[in-house]
């Protein structure tokens, strides 16, 4: 596979508290996510450097983006985080290959700027237990 830039994402949704996938990527300005593994730390006395194996994993995913309150889009998606507990498939895709997780999102705090942007960064967390795998070619 060759290497390629952050552009062109093919996919980018978010269920809706119905469970409603919605493509929203056009209010994400940008985003963050990560698949960490933990460790755990298990060197004897008789090692000179550390041992660690494996344990669960785990994602969590920032969105950070622009208000929009038309319908299916941000603000319609976001703004039953605080009152439903629901989890919520998100969806990545780039060059054929796709993760999609059940995440939990946490907060929906709005931000007002001195220029008068209206902004959102939602924070989220891996729901299910099902490990993160990206699927495709």
């Amino acid at each position: 596979m060759a290497k390629i830039s952050g552009l062109g994402w093919t996919t980018l949704s978010v269920d809706d508290s119905s469970g409603s996938p919605q493509d929203i990527r056009n209010d994400i300005t940008n985003f963050e996510f990560a698949t960490p593994r933990a460790v755990q730390e298990v060197t004897g006395v008789d090692k000179s450097a550390m041992e660690r194996l494996l344990l669960l994993a785990d994602f969590s995913i920032t969105l950070n983006g622009v208000f929009n309150e038309a319908a299916n889009m941000s603000h319609e998606v976001f703004s039953t985080v605080p009152s439903t507990s629901v989890a919520r498939t998100v969806s990545l895709a780039i060059s054929g290959r796709t993760l999609a997780c059940e995440t939990l999102f946490t907060d929906y705090p709005l931000t007002r700027a001195e220029d008068g942007a209206l902004t959102f960064a939602v924070p989220g967390a891996l729901a299910d237990g099902t490990v993160p795998t990206w699927a495709g070619s």
